[in-house]
């Protein structure tokens, strides 16, 4: 659905998280908005469980995480979330996967992952959980794929993936589930691969155009896109530095090709490390790292049916390392690196009537 441009889009403010934090896992339940985990304001994961109530706009307390971790992955399985990966308090990857019963109010352990992994990109399809990727204890990228099957609480190995990475875009789309970007150590890696849930086979699609760290990708229409991030030097130019970028690169599923859009075609502020989401017919960026001092507040979208970037009301508290949720007509973003750890919690959202 296409919108009127930036009027039609509006900020809600909701009330601030109990506990500050950044990096913390968040997924939307049954009208409820919880945030597991994360780093707080001594740099330690957390074990703390909250949950904003979206109808009386209140925060309760949950029972906390039986492992305390910071950048794990959530996947809602009907009553249940069920949290995976990330990284310990001894900064250590996790194997531990546990699911939040939210009719009881309490966790249960759940089968591990098969090796310890931060960084893991997850996708529900059916019921199954998969989970693509991520880095080990011996900080090397990992290849693995695994498939959680609930009722049986075990974890299945599928095909490896042509190329190791974490912390990946992923995109479920069809029968496929196309796997973009990542990083190998500190290195950004530009593979975009997709996989076949039918016949469990690697499809390798050209790569993107350029390498790029803390870029954000999203998929709509049929395209993907890459936007943004910290462009690295060549391997040759040794006198070159990472700079902030406003790149836009976008793949049609169809065709099969990357289109590199020109200079009047970027985004209109380089940024890195912002949240990035299809909302209105548009393609929106928001906050992030730029070439100022601070995180920023401006937020941006590209129409895809006017085919142009347009101003979008900034957000209420510039932040950059959020976390981020879509839920209907709403795209959260959560904590993340203001001035230190953030308690804000704000949704970009669609004007009545539009």
């Amino acid at each position: 659905m296409a919108t009127g441009g930036g009027r039609a889009f509006a900020w809600q403010v909701f009330p601030p998280m109990p506990t500050c934090r950044v990096y913390g896992t968040v997924a939307y339940q049954d009208g409820h908005l919880l945030v597991l985990g994360g780093c707080g304001r001594a740099g330690l994961p957390l074990d703390t469980a909250e949950t904003l109530d979206m109808a009386s706009h209140t925060w309760l307390a949950l029972a906390p995480l039986p492992t305390a971790r910071a950048g794990a992955a959530a996947v809602v399985l009907g009553k249940q979330v069920l949290v995976m990966g990330g990284v310990d308090e001894g900064q250590s990857p996790v194997a531990a996967v546990e699911a939040f019963l939210a009719d009881e109010g309490r966790w249960e352990r759940r089968a591990t992952l098969p090796q310890a992994a931060m960084g893991v990109a997850t996708v529900e399809r059916d019921g199954m959980v998969y989970a693509l990727g991520g880095m080990g204890p011996d900080t090397a990228p990992q290849a693995q794929v695994r498939v959680y099957e609930p009722r049986r609480d075990c974890w299945l190995s599928l095909p490896s993936m042509p190329t190791p990475c974490y912390g990946a875009s992923t995109f479920l789309h069809g029968n496929k589930i196309y796997v973009l970007g990542g990083r190998q150590g500190k290195l950004p890696v530009t593979a975009f691969e997709a996989f076949d849930l039918e016949a469990r086979t690697w499809t390798r699609h050209p790569s993107l155009p350029s390498r790029r760290a803390f870029a954000g990708c999203a998929m709509a229409e049929g395209s993907v896109f890459s936007l943004g991030g910290l462009q690295q030097p060549g391997p040759h130019n040794f006198y070159s530095r990472p700079h902030f970028v406003n790149t836009v690169e976008m793949f049609d599923l169809e065709h099969g090709s990357w289109t590199k859009m020109p200079r009047s075609l970027r985004m209109r502020d380089k940024r890195a490390d912002f949240v990035v989401g299809s909302l209105g017919g548009h393609i929106v960026a928001i906050g992030g790292l730029g070439n100022q001092p601070c995180p920023l507040g401006s937020v941006e979208g590209f129409s895809l049916a006017r085919r142009r970037w347009e101003a979008l009301p900034a957000i209420p508290t510039a932040r950059c390392s959020c976390s981020s949720l879509q839920a209907g007509h709403q795209l959260f973003v959560i904590g993340g690196v203001a001035q230190g750890p953030s308690q804000a919690v704000e949704a970009l959202c669609l004007r009545d009537g539009v």
